[in-house]
């Protein structure tokens, strides 16, 4: 298959839970995915390591500061009508301050950020329109049916 000019970017993207084993989501304002749910994240900048890009974005996007741990996924996310390719790593962030609580910082980006249940989350990727959450968590989702063990979510 021919790229004809274009290639896939590399997309960042935290997920953070709290103690109750909720994650932070929002909907996205941005042309890509407007009013789906996704995660605090962004683009890879040229030089930057993986880690530190995830916690730029959720500081940019959130105003939370957390540590990126580990990485827990990988996707490959075609938006065809877009004609658009990402490659999205997706990190398991810690807040430093657990007290601390995510902020509107980019309103052309997102409507604002709250605490979801990662069972809402996957029921609304596993929806057959799929229109309510980010393509890139909808694969997240569908690639990795045991995620929320490893992410420590909805557990009780």
């Amino acid at each position: 298959m021919a790229c004809n000019g274009l290639h896939p970017r590399v997309a960042v993207i935290a997920i953070i839970s709290d103690e109750e084993g909720r994650v932070i989501a929002g909907r996205r304002l941005s042309p890509l995915g407007t009013g789906q749910y996704s995660f605090p994240g962004g683009h890879l900048d040229q030089g930057e390591e993986l880690f530190a890009c995830a916690e730029r974005e959720t500081l940019e996007e959130t105003g939370l500061n957390i540590r990126a741990t580990k990485i827990v996924a990988v996707t490959n996310d075609v938006f065809v009508q877009e004609n658009k390719h990402y490659v999205s790593i997706f990190v398991k962030g810690e807040r430093l301050d657990p007290m601390q609580q995510p902020r509107r910082l980019e309103p052309h980006k997102c409507e604002g950020w709250e605490w979801k249940d990662w069972q809402d989350i996957g029921a609304l990727a596993k929806a057959q329109s799929k229109q309510e959450v980010f393509l890139p968590v909808v694969n997240l989702v569908r690639d990795n049916p045991q995620l929320e063990v490893l992410l420590g979510c909805g557990q009780t």
